[in-house]
C-alpha cells in the first residue's frame, strides 16, 4: 500500500470515526436484514446480526465448531475500526484477539473501549498495515476481515498475508465490497458503471474493488482449502437507506460540519452506494476458507 493511500485512509477514519460512533455505535460495517433484505431489526442490531450470520454461515459451510474450546486461542481482526468486532468476538468466544487499523484515532478508541469493557488483558490494538502484518507465520487460529478488503491495493497480497499468519487448519472469515461478476452473460463493466465506481473510490479512498469470483480465484491460487463464497447484496443493501435516514439527524449534520470536508463527502456518497446496489453494480461478497493442516 502506497504511503499516500494508507495516509489518506488513516486520515479519513481519524476524522470520521467519532461521528460514526456517536450516530451508529461501535460497529463500522453493513447490517444484515434477512436473506432477502426485508427484515428490519434496528440499525445497531442489524450490524450485530451481520457478525452472527457470518459466524453461522462459516460454521455451516466448513462444518466446524468455531467456539473450538481450548484449541482456539487467538484471532486477528484485520481492519478493526474502533474494535467493534474484536471485542464482540473476544467476549463471545472467551478468546484473545488482536485488531489492526491504519487509523491512530481508531486504535486509541478501541483500546479505551477494551478498558471500559474490562477485557483489555484479552485484546490488543495497534496501528499496522494489513498488507504487511507485524506477526509471525502461523500466529492465529482465525483471521477475521469485515469490510477492509476494499481498501487493499494488492488483493492477492492481502489474502496471502491472511494465509501466512493463520495456523495450519485455521479459518479465514472475510466480507468485502465487490463489483458484479464480469463473466458472461453479464459481460464487462459498462462505462456508466465504471464512472460510478470511480466516484466511490475517490470519496472512500478505495484503490479499486474486484468481483467475488476473482476473490475465489485468488484464494484457490493461494491454496486455501474448503473455499465457500456467497453474495449477500440483497441482505445488506437496506443499510444505505438507514444511513441516509440517520444523516438527517440534527446531531449528525452538526457532526459532519465539525468533522470536515472528507467526512462530508463520505456522507454525500450515500446516494452513490444506494444506486450502486440498486443497479447491481456493487455487490457484497463473503468468503470463508481454511488453511491446509499440513
Amino acid at each position: 500500500m502506497s504511503a499516500t493511500l494508507s495516509d489518506q485512509i488513516g486520515e479519513f477514519y481519524d476524522t470520521s470515526s467519532g461521528l460514526w460512533e456517536q450516530m451508529w455505535g461501535e460497529h463500522m460495517h453493513h447490517g444484515y436484514y434477512g436473506a432477502d433484505g426485508t427484515r428490519r431489526p434496528g440499525r445497531k442490531q442489524a450490524q450485530i446480526d451481520l457478525i452472527e450470520e457470518l459466524l453461522k454461515w462459516t460454521a455451516d459451510s466448513l462444518g466446524v465448531d468455531l467456539s473450538g474450546g481450548s484449541n482456539t486461542r487467538q484471532f486477528l481482526d484485520a481492519g478493526c475500526g474502533i474494535g467493534g468486532s474484536t471485542l464482540y468476538l473476544a467476549q463471545k468466544f472467551k478468546i484473545k484477539g488482536i485488531g489492526i487499523t491504519l487509523s491512530p484515532v481508531q486504535a486509541a478508541r478501541a483500546i479505551d473501549r477494551s478498558r471500559e469493557a474490562r477485557i483489555d488483558g484479552e485484546v490488543g490494538f495497534l496501528v499496522a498495515n494489513a498488507q504487511k502484518v507485524p506477526f509471525a507465520d502461523a500466529s492465529f487460529d482465525w483471521v477475521w476481515s469485515l469490510e477492509s478488503g476494499e481498501h487493499m491495493p494488492d488483493k492477492e497480497g492481502f489474502l496471502r498475508e491472511c494465509h501466512r499468519v493463520l495456523k495450519p487448519g485455521g479459518t479465514l472469515m472475510f466480507a468485502t465490497w465487490c463489483h458484479r461478476p464480469t463473466e458472461e452473460p453479464l459481460g464487462r463493466l459498462t462505462e456508466s458503471e465504471q464512472k460510478l465506481l470511480r466516484e466511490i473510490y475517490r470519496i472512500y479512498h478505495l484503490p479499486y474493488v474486484i468481483s467475488l469470483p476473482e476473490y475465489e480465484a485468488i484464494a484457490t491460487q493461494l491454496e486455501f482449502q474448503n473455499i465457500h463464497t456467497a453474495d449477500w447484496s440483497s441482505a445488506v443493501a437496506p443499510f444505505w437507506d438507514e444511513v441516509l435516514e440517520s444523516a438527517f439527524n440534527p446531531a449528525a449534520i452538526l457532526g459532519l460540519l465539525m468533522a470536515g470536508w472528507g467526512t462530508i463527502q463520505g456522507a454525500m456518497a450515500i446516494g452513490l452506494m444506494r444506486d450502486g446496489f440498486a443497479r447491481g453494480t456493487i455487490r457484497y461478497g463473503v468468503l470463508c476458507a481454511t488453511k491446509s493442516g499440513h
